[in-house]
């Protein structure tokens, strides 16, 4: 139920795209079609790359069958290399449904999505990060160094910390990572002196590999991301998945299927899909009016 190979697409990612349709494949999560739904009738979902492709599709995939079985809906996982990649389909009207944060601004607000449900964490931060024992200890000491994203498109990670750097004036070089987890990487090899991260993604990658931060500098709390729909999407098929997300941590299959999940990222078993109307988004809304222009 994963489709990587989209039209336009060099050939480098045309052969990652098959690899991992293949290793999808092997795990029992491709071909599964759901009972209610007629033949032909497929729906993209795009979430945004907040890890590397293998544990994205581990965290999704499973999801998106437990969805698509009960909503009677064919959700098919479509992802890019990077987060930048995959929001690029979202703009080019190539998907259906959205795990984003990325269409608050002003003029992509203007294209339709609406957010019908976000993820039930505790509140996320953009932080700017070091290893722990690394001898910087505050943001100054960051000037001239390169600093890791995962990139350009990520709103916590990237425009919130860079933005914060930018405003006290202090000069670093970006390198983007092309996800969360590469961002990490970078880190790690000494590549970057640190990294602009999102609070729940660092948290996750220490419990998954062990390694450990040191906070420079974070943000106010801000909420997960949001499930969105399309407005091409009709009303009922867009209620049926609504009602299929939103009522998983209720069935004990779809606890079962989280829990499986949450575990491959690092996220707690309370970690499950609520209704929104978008209205928790406030503080994304705020970045834009205030931000540098170059970050808008």
């Amino acid at each position: 139920m994963i489709d990587f190979l989209a039209r336009g697409l060099s050939a480098v990612r045309r052969r990652a795209g098959l690899i991992l349709s293949a290793l999808a494949a092997t795990s029992g999560l491709l071909g599964m079609a759901p009972a209610r739904a007629q033949e032909g009738d497929v729906y993209r979902f795009s979430p945004v790359n907040q890890y590397g492709i293998a544990v994205t599709a581990a965290y999704w995939n499973p999801i998106m069958a437990y969805v698509s079985e009960k909503s009677g809906v064919k959700l098919q996982l479509k992802i890019g290399r990077t987060s930048a990649d995959t929001t690029a389909y979202v703009l080019a009207q190539e998907v259906e449904f959205i795990f984003s944060n990325h269409l608050f601004s002003p003029e992509r607000e203007g294209l339709g999505w609406k957010v019908f449900g976000r993820r039930l964490t505790p509140p996320v931060h953009s932080q700017i990060l070091v290893p722990i024992e690394s001898p910087i200890t505050e943001l100054g000491q960051l000037a001239g160094k390169e600093v890791a994203f995962p990139g350009p498109e990520a709103l916590v990670a990237y425009k919130f910390a860079a933005a914060q750097l930018m405003t006290r004036k202090i000069d670093f070089k970006t390198v983007f990572g092309g996800n969360m987890d590469g961002a990490f990487g970078q880190l790690f090899s000494g590549k970057a002196a640190a990294v602009g991260a999102n609070s729940q993604l660092a948290e996750g990658y220490t419990r998954r590999e062990g390694r450990k931060f040191r906070v420079l500098w974070q943000s106010q709390p801000l909420h997960d991301l949001a499930l969105m729909s399309a407005s091409k999407v009709p009303d009922k098929v867009q209620k049926a998945v609504a009602a299929a997300f939103l009522g998983m941590h209720a069935d004990p299959k779809g606890r079962a299927v989280l829990t499986q999940a949450s575990a491959q990222v690092g996220l707690g078993e309370e970690a499950y899909f609520i209704a929104s109307d978008g209205s928790e988004y406030a503080g994304y809304r705020d970045f834009y009016r205030n931000a540098p222009a170059s970050l808008r």
